[in-house]
């Protein structure tokens, strides 16, 4: 049995997923990661001593921005009109770990877990490349969904 692919045609060509005749529906995604670091640039940010500024706030930043981008950036992922992104950071000081929490909602025909994930990813990635100059050795880890809701699908909740 022959599984029919939604994102090829029968000729095996590419193709985005006709969402045209979906009613809108509010639409919401949670997403977390975490990147390890040594305890002296843990610290730093913490205290705001890193010299590019307040690593956290640059990084909620690129998180938002990035969001707006996932349609660019995800291939046959659907450019939405996001209506709110939050992104939070907790200091997880026994692991020298920052954890990143992203929510994204949007009214739209199809979900915002690529635009999620995407937050995390990119507000982790700003923190690693705003402290690099004083910790190669960070690792970014466990980038996973948390929840979705909205849609034909209804919830989704990571046990």
């Amino acid at each position: 049995m022959k599984i029919k692919s939604t994102h090829f045609d029968d000729e095996g060509r590419s193709r985005m997923v006709d969402v045209s005749l979906k009613e809108p529906t509010v639409r919401i995604a949670k997403a977390c990661g975490s990147i390890v670091m040594q305890k002296k640039t843990f610290d730093m940010i913490r205290s705001k001593g890193i010299k590019k500024g307040n690593v956290l706030e640059v990084a909620r930043l690129g998180g938002i921005m990035s969001t707006k981008k996932t349609g660019e950036l995800i291939p046959l992922c659907h450019p939405l009109s996001i209506s709110n992104v939050e992104i939070d950071f907790k200091f997880i000081k026994s692991k020298n770990q920052i954890d990143a929490v992203s929510k994204v909602t949007a009214i739209d025909r199809t979900g915002v877990e690529m635009e999620a994930l995407t937050a995390v990813s990119v507000a982790l990635l700003t923190v690693y490349d705003m402290c690099k100059s004083v910790d190669r050795g960070m690792v970014i880890k466990e980038i996973k969904l948390l929840e979705k809701s909205g849609g034909k699908s209804g919830t989704w909740k990571r046990k």
